[in-house]
């Protein structure tokens, strides 16, 4: 009898150990891909089991959630959506994140370890914690004057305070509501279809994710690189630049948009935009001393983040000597992003780093703040690929 119950045991222990093992494989093992699974409905079960935290304008929530009653419980909703949508992007039960809605999902979601309190909490406990907000540097009166200024219109508009960086409006017009895609309907569908498919693209962000020619505001980068070189010593001299003047290479003159640009110094240039002053200085310096001034600049960097994805500003690597004279005043293939372009004024030509920008703080529920910093310039962290114009993302 003692025999017989000897081998019980022995099977018992046997098939609780190999339980333990098969449990390690699918708990621990074989649990990220378990998670990704398309078949696995948990995580987003989880996701939309709690309120999303909310995105933070001047003090006053611009996003918020609301019960459905369904299996995927909390939807995301959105105030003045297409006032804010540049910003906050969208968060979708159906197609996902964007902008802020993505940049910071861990914050909002309540799965960043900083809302823990403490490290590994939630690996060990596989407790949920309520998501954090993120406070911007939007003004909200600053936000809605440019919004009503375009009035519609195709354009954009980024407001960045000198002194500090900071971004206190981005407006990108036509714009959506991206509360239409919050859930999971069939009107969330149609929603999605109608707003890829509309001529005027709402979804394209054209303050980060479009590129326009800066024309004369680009004269700021030629004037650094022309002190750079040195092909300037005197700021107030005199420029050996003639007027009528010939763009190298061709038959073509250069107009100036007012009188007094003949041998004007580089002051006066910048003051009255003189088209031949700067043209000619952009060729003089070269385009290996202009790439490397626009280079400072953040022009042909596709590390910025603020901290969604900006689109990469161009200056062409390779030019003939009349695409150099264009592109030091702005035009030919020379582009930028209109969240570019307020920078410029602010760099140093003597090489002077670019000021730190401070975009979000995401405060968790009940703790201090956490500040999330982004650099302004070409040291910049990684920056997502250029977007496709139909979905904005």
């Amino acid at each position: 009898m003692t025999r017989y119950i000897r081998r019980a045991a022995a099977l018992s222990l046997f098939l609780l150990a190999a339980l333990f093992v098969n449990a390690v494989r699918v708990q621990v093992l074989q649990a990220e891909g378990l998670n990704g699974s398309p078949a696995n409905r948990r995580p987003a079960l989880a996701r939309y089991d709690e309120p999303r935290g909310d995105i933070v304008v001047g003090g006053r929530p611009v996003t918020g959630s609301k019960d459905t009653g369904e299996q995927l419980r909390y939807e995301r909703t959105y105030r003045d959506g297409p006032l804010y949508a540049p910003v906050t992007g969208y968060s979708s039960q159906t197609y996902g994140t964007t902008l802020l809605e993505h940049a910071e999902d861990g914050v909002l979601s309540g799965t960043d370890p900083a809302l823990a309190p403490l490290p590994f909490w939630n690996e060990f406990t596989r407790s949920e914690q309520p998501g954090g907000r993120v406070l911007t540097t939007i003004r909200r009166s600053a936000q809605e004057a440019a919004y009503r200024g375009l009035n519609g219109r195709r354009g954009a508009v980024a407001a960045i305070e000198p002194a500090t960086g900071r971004i206190l409006a981005l407006v990108s017009s036509p714009s959506y509501d991206p509360g239409l895609l919050s859930g999971n309907s069939p009107a969330v569908t149609e929603a999605w279809r109608r707003l890829n498919g509309a001529e005027s693209h709402p979804m394209l962000n054209r303050a980060i994710r479009q590129t326009y020619p800066p024309g004369s505001a680009f004269k700021i980068v030629t004037a650094a690189a022309a002190l750079e070189a040195r092909v300037v010593t005197d700021p107030d001299a005199p420029t050996d630049t003639a007027d009528p003047f010939v763009i190298p290479g061709t038959r073509t003159t250069l107009p100036n948009p007012v009188p007094g640009c003949h041998q004007a110094s580089l002051v006066y240039a910048i003051k009255w935009s003189c088209n031949t002053v700067m043209a000619n200085l952009g060729v003089k310096v070269g385009l290996k001393g202009m790439l490397a001034t626009a280079g400072r600049f953040g022009f042909n960097d596709d590390s910025l983040r603020i901290p969604s994805g900006v689109a990469v500003s161009n200056f062409d690597r390779r030019m003939s000597v009349d695409q150099l004279a264009l592109s030091s005043i702005g035009q030919f293939d020379t582009t930028a992003t209109p969240c570019r372009w307020p920078w410029w004024p602010r760099r140093s030509p003597t090489g002077a780093s670019w000021p730190t920008r401070i975009w979000w703080t995401a405060r968790p529920p009940g703790t201090g703040t956490r500040s999330g910093r982004h650099r302004a310039g070409p040291t910049a962290a990684r920056c997502s690929r250029r977007p496709r114009t139909n979905c904005g993302g």
